[in-house]
């Protein structure tokens, strides 16, 4: 991909929960391949631990810190037999709320935003709550991630066991 620097300074709030809200039915679809296809080549997408929100992949343990190449991995096994938490898939609901727009910084659109996710399998329900936080950029006209951080407000995990999906 080709960054093609637009003006981030123009986008809008309403643009920016569109492509949220897209984002969140594409998981929600298990259309992985086409969710993938939102990030840059060069995105981040980290998952920290609960019990250190702010905590920094390079120094701190953390549930996910994928790169392009490890989130196509991490599509990949989602997407095939592999996956024995999630095959056959769970169904989910990703809501988004109360969006935030910060100050553009550089090529870069930070964004806030908070989420409920709720994972359906079985007879169980589990909720993950949180906010997320985005770096959008605009590529080829379009925005894109170029990271996206899920810190989980949750004190504890013990309930739900795992993230096995896609937060």
């Amino acid at each position: 991909m080709t960054a093609v620097l637009g003006d981030l300074h123009t986008v809008t709030r309403t643009e920016v929960e569109d492509f949220l809200y897209t984002e969140a039915e594409l998981l929600d679809d298990w259309d992985l391949d086409r969710w993938l296809a939102l990030f840059t080549d060069d995105c981040r997408y980290v998952v920290p631990c609960n019990d250190a929100p702010d905590g920094d992949p390079s120094r701190d343990l953390v549930l996910v810190d994928d790169n392009m190449l490890r989130l196509a991995s991490r599509v990949e096994r989602l997407n095939s037999r592999k996956a024995h938490r999630e095959y056959p898939h769970s169904a989910t609901s990703h809501q988004v709320t109360n969006v935030r727009l910060r100050p553009v910084e550089r090529d870069e659109l930070p964004v806030v935003a908070e989420f409920v996710v709720w994972r359906f399998r079985g007879e169980r329900s589990t909720s993950y709550v949180g906010r997320y936080t985005y770096r959008l950029r605009r590529v080829d006209g379009q925005l894109r991630i170029r990271s996206k951080r899920a810190v989980l407000i949750m004190t504890s995990l013990r309930q739900v066991a795992d993230v096995a999906i896609i937060l």
